[in-house]
């Protein structure tokens, strides 16, 4: 396996990096074909397991970033993803189980490969850029493999790649946060490595330019045939960049597969609720059917007796004008208008919590006072409580 020489900073999971933000006009990211292009490799964790302080961050995690896949790790704070990034650089060295890239050992069984050993580029929350040194000395670090002449030529590729050649010359003091991320890329680029490891690379990034930037990111991951895993806690974030998403929760990987799975045929209830916003019913099962304010339904897997979460989400619910007299007619308590959306609550007979629906901004009329409710068997989903 090929390895490239990539210096990086250690840092902990609390450290945060601000997100690349463009020094140049918005969207421009330089010559589009001046990335070096490597050979994408796969990285593979099989029952890792990590404890600090005698508490289990990771337990028994396993999964694949196949090669040139982009691989989110998406989950709450503290469920364990940056600590398992951290794995796969060689920071952190799990207390059981196995890390493989392209099938080779780097950790488990009494190995453990440094972390400038495995090819892999680092890019952190923090900017973790060396002030005494130039951009192009920055960038130039993690090249030492190469002569000064190769090293120079690689560096400003990289720079003029995410639109930094201009300050070449300058020190990180002297540019801003958002283009020291930038930089910060570029120099985890510039080995041309096969995995590249970034830790909520758009957090702090304006909400007006984050849809730009993340596309141009996924563009130069492409471009240069890495594969990636990138931590996130946004679920909206994951489905927009990766190819597959591995959930965690509370150190356990929850579900692992596509875009499409993760979102249309989540395995629990905090797979569901984590992507969207949903009404949640709890019912018993009464001869094989649930009674929700949608009627009656079929409870196809649970036994009479069984406790079970019927939910929809927001955007599923459709509402048909009713008369207050008509029966099982819900009354609007409330309505706010969100621009494309509208968001509406409804009161239901012999429920205290308000069910939650979210339309198109001119699907209702503004008199509308009492709604019949329903959504498409398709959409709903049960889950044991």
């Amino acid at each position: 396996m090929a390895m490239s020489v990539l210096g990086q900073n250690k840092t902990t999971d609390t450290q945060r990096r601000e997100p690349i933000v463009s020094g140049q006009a918005e969207g421009q990211w330089g010559a589009p074909n001046s990335a070096g292009v490597s050979i994408a490799s796969s990285l593979s964790f099989q029952n890792v397991c990590y404890a600090y302080h005698e508490k289990l961050v990771l337990d028994d995690v396993t999964l694949e970033a196949a090669p040139g896949e982009i691989l989110c790790l998406l989950g709450p704070s503290g469920s364990g993803k940056t600590t398992l990034l951290r794995i796969a650089a060689g920071l952190e060295v799990p207390d059981t189980g196995t890390v493989k890239i392209d099938n080779q050992l780097v950790d488990g069984e009494g190995v453990h490969v440094e972390t400038e050993q495995r090819g892999i580029g680092l890019v952190f929350q923090d900017f973790a850029l060396f002030p005494h040194l130039t951009i192009l000395e920055n960038v130039k670090f993690g090249l030492a493999q190469l002569n000064r002449k190769d090293a120079t030529t690689q560096a400003n590729r990289m720079l003029e790649r995410v639109g930094m050649l201009q300050y070449a010359d300058v020190y990180p003091h002297q540019i801003s946060g958002g283009e020291q991320q930038r930089v910060a890329l570029a120099r985890a680029l510039a080995p041309r490595p096969q995995i590249v490891l970034m830790d909520e690379p758009f957090s702090g990034l304006d909400a007006r330019l984050r849809d730009t930037i993340r596309a141009e990111t996924v563009e130069l991951l492409r471009d240069t045939r890495s594969t990636a895993i990138i931590v996130t806690h946004d679920p909206e974030e994951a489905l927009r960049v990766a190819d597959r998403i591995a959930l965690m929760k509370d150190g356990n990987l929850v579900q692992f597969g596509r875009c499409e799975e993760l979102y249309h045929s989540p395995n629990s209830l905090f797979s569901a609720q984590f992507f969207s916003e949903v009404n949640i019913f709890q019912q018993t099962v009464k001869a094989g059917m649930v009674d929700t304010p949608l009627g009656e339904l079929k409870a196809n897997g649970f036994s009479d007796g069984d406790l079970v979460n019927i939910c929809v989400r927001l955007s599923d619910l459709k509402l048909k004008p009713a008369k207050a007299e008509d029966e099982g007619a819900a009354q609007i308590r409330s309505r706010r208008f969100m621009g494309v959306v509208e968001l509406i609550e409804l009161g239901i007979d012999g429920r205290l919590e308000p069910v939650r629906v979210r339309i198109r901004a001119d699907g209702l009329d503004k008199d509308a006072r009492y709604v019949h409710l329903s959504a498409n068997a398709n959409t709903i989903m049960m889950f044991s409580a």
